[in-house]
């Protein structure tokens, strides 16, 4: 009995509460409905013309074209240095760290990294030739430049998933 008693005043006061909430809900409160007044602006804003980018300009067709270039030739030598790598990392597989095929295969390892510098240079190259092109907001040529730029990254992730699984054989 002592606990219902002590509910008993704050189910009243509850009560009350709820009670205060449904009378002010029955005051005349302004309608939240749409207003004719609000009705004149619901106009269709003007179509904005946007001139689809041009031509790449000559200059720099030139630099993508390196690029590319150079971005090819460090895949190639990349597949070279992955089949040297490659043996030399199994072969370490189940020697103790700073052991004489451990380091041998860490060795590789890294002249493997090296042979992406002319492909991940090109990537940084024409990550800035993108940003300075959108800051100047010059739009010709964007549509090859980050056609390229694609190509290229996905070649840099390819080679970051075959540098990955090749760590991944050797003891830490």
């Amino acid at each position: 009995m002592t606990r219902i008693s002590h509910l008993l005043p704050a189910a009243i006061a509850a009560s009350l509460s709820l009670s205060a909430c449904a009378a002010a809900q029955e005051s005349h409160a302004p309608s939240l409905a749409k207003r004719p007044v609000e009705g004149r602006f619901d106009v269709a804003p003007p179509a904005v013309v946007v001139t689809p980018p041009g031509p790449l300009p000559t200059d720099l067709a030139g630099r993508l074209a390196r690029w590319e270039s150079d971005a090819v030739q460090a895949q190639q030598a990349f597949a070279a240095e992955r089949n040297i790598t490659a043996p030399l990392v199994a072969s370490a597989a189940g020697s103790a760290v700073s052991s004489e095929p451990w380091v041998v295969a860490q060795q590789a390892i890294s002249r493997l990294i090296a042979t992406r510098a002319p492909l991940t240079g090109a990537l940084a190259d024409i990550d800035r030739l993108y940003v300075d092109r959108s800051i100047e907001e010059a739009i010709d040529g964007l549509p090859d430049i980050y056609a390229l730029r694609d190509r290229l990254s996905e070649m840099v992730s390819a080679q970051d998933a075959v540098i990955g699984a090749l760590e991944a054989q050797l003891p830490e």
